[in-house]
């Protein structure tokens, strides 16, 4: 059995997107090289190495969207493109020198805790078993494409692919073109290669509320402004989070009264954007504002004013060799068909086996859904800090508060350890319980509980996805780590 690195502490930061990097960095600064970032794709990014769709961008301001500890004024736009955000984290890699610690194309497909040593064994997909002392998992959520269960899609016989593994190879020019979902990314897609295809249909089970966003080009005289004057990037920054704060409980709250505000903001950007009242009908949602997750675009629901584009509502039947019939028997012809159906989430199970004390595994103790204490460790899992875990996403403004959070919070542990000689920490079985208890029950005042289908929701309806509150208030929880919520072992 080998270490990552020769060390007598090996850490193990499993993905090597904004968490894994941001966690490298945080080590690194702290004065800890003796990491490796274990990443299963040929270079690091993530999300935004993947997602090379056209149009694809953040729907979070660009100085929110990157890390506090490395600001960046130089971004182009005011809501960056995706391949910026590559370019940002690429950066990143290259300045803090983490192409040593890198393992590209090399995926862990299992972990087991040696409690009597303190480790993880961590298996690769070639057989071959690292140490860790401590683990930092940042696998991310939006990695794996999750496919539509439509009949008949496999015999298609055209070009068909998921936003999230585009082909660039095939040209859309003047194609029949057909759109299946409409969710954060087909409000992207959509409007960027309508202009290019000959017709471009787009099929919607669940319509969606949309804001305006106020995206802009930032001139250079500004560029140069914020690389000047550090504060006036600082507090760009902070005006656009407290902004994204304030109007949160617009999103999350389960309030008639807040949900109408964002009801109307959403329905006067429709108006305005699309003058047929019979298409504005079909657009519109029935379902409270904040159940399903809120989009942003300036120019999606423009598109349908097009010539060459139509919005189909009525049901898919099924898939055939050139086309789709819809339940009420018309079939559309394509030369292409695109899938912006989302992720495969997998909230309630392991992204790998992952066999912690007494050789329990993961999958087992969530077989009732994902917790975590803070949702960043698990009681029977030592050592093993999840980011991005249960519990911990946002519905309304940067993932990268709740990401920096917790980096924050393992460092604290890991400075803990070592100082201290401790061979594992275990988070208490009762801590975990209550806190998730306090999670769950604020869960009824949410907009998520309203009524709706969507992906935040488990089988049971219950909710192991995203933070019912403020993001401030989830940073101020996992500010400090307090080593009495943990079982101790020296």
């Amino acid at each position: 059995m080998t270490s990552p690195r020769t060390s007598d502490f090996p850490i193990a930061i499993l993905g090597a997107g904004f968490a894994g990097i941001g966690a490298a960095i945080q080590l690194k600064k702290a004065g800890i090289e003796s990491f490796t970032m274990f990443e299963r794709a040929s270079e690091i990014g993530g999300t935004w190495r993947d997602n090379t769709y056209p149009g694809a961008a953040c729907d979070v301001p660009s100085h929110v969207y990157s890390l506090s500890f490395e600001p960046k004024a130089d971004w182009s736009r005011a809501f960056s493109r995706s391949e910026e955000i590559q370019g940002y984290l690429l950066d990143l890699v290259e300045k803090w020198g983490l192409r040593e610690h890198l393992r590209l194309e090399t995926e862990i497909v299992e972990a087991r805790f040696d409690e009597a040593a303190g480790t993880w064994a961590l298996t690769t997909d070639r057989d071959d078993v690292f140490e860790a002392r401590v683990v930092l998992s940042g696998v991310g959520g939006l990695v794996d494409p999750a496919l539509p269960d439509i009949k008949g899609l496999q015999s298609f016989t055209g070009e068909i692919f998921h936003t999230a593994r585009w082909n660039h190879d095939f040209d859309l020019t003047g194609r029949n073109v057909g759109v299946i979902g409409t969710g954060a990314s087909a409000v992207q897609v959509v409007p960027s290669i309508a202009p290019e295809v000959a017709k471009l249909t787009v099929f919607q089970r669940t319509p969606a509320w949309v804001v305006p966003k106020p995206d802009k080009k930032y001139s250079e005289a500004a560029k140069r402004r914020f690389a000047r004057f550090p504060w006036l990037l600082k507090a760009s920054r902070y005006f656009k989070y407290w902004m994204s704060e304030l109007f949160g409980p617009v999103v999350y709250l389960d309030s008639k009264r807040l949900s109408a505000l964002g009801e109307r903001i959403s329905l006067a950007h429709l108006e305005a954007q699309v003058p047929d009242p019979a298409l504005r009908e079909k657009l519109r949602p029935d379902f409270q504002f904040g159940c399903k997750r809120m989009l942003i675009s300036d120019d999606y629901w423009a598109a349908f004013m097009r010539e060459n584009v139509e919005l189909v509502t009525d049901p898919i039947e099924e898939v055939r060799r050139n086309g789709i019939e819809t339940r009420d028997g018309t079939f559309h012809e394509f030369d292409a068909l695109v899938l912006a159906t989302g992720f495969s989430l997998g909230l309630a199970t392991a992204p790998f086996p992952i066999f912690g004390r007494g050789g329990r595994s993961l999958d087992e103790t969530w077989q009732d859904g994902a917790v975590a204490y803070k949702g960043m460790t698990v009681s029977g899992f030592p050592n093993w800090f999840i980011m991005m875990g249960p519990n911990t996403g946002p519905g309304h403004t940067s993932v990268l508060v709740f990401t920096e959070a917790q980096i924050h919070y393992a460092l604290q542990a890991i400075r803990e350890m070592k100082d201290e000689g401790w061979k594992w920490a275990d988070v208490r079985q009762d801590v975990q319980d209550e806190y998730n208890a306090q999670i769950q029950g604020r869960m009824k005042h949410m907009s998520w509980q309203s009524g709706c289908n969507s992906w935040y929701l488990n089988a049971d309806g219950s909710n192991h996805a995203l933070y019912p509150g403020p993001a401030a208030e989830y940073a101020f929880r996992a500010r400090k780590f307090v080593p009495s919520e943990y079982e101790i072992s020296r």
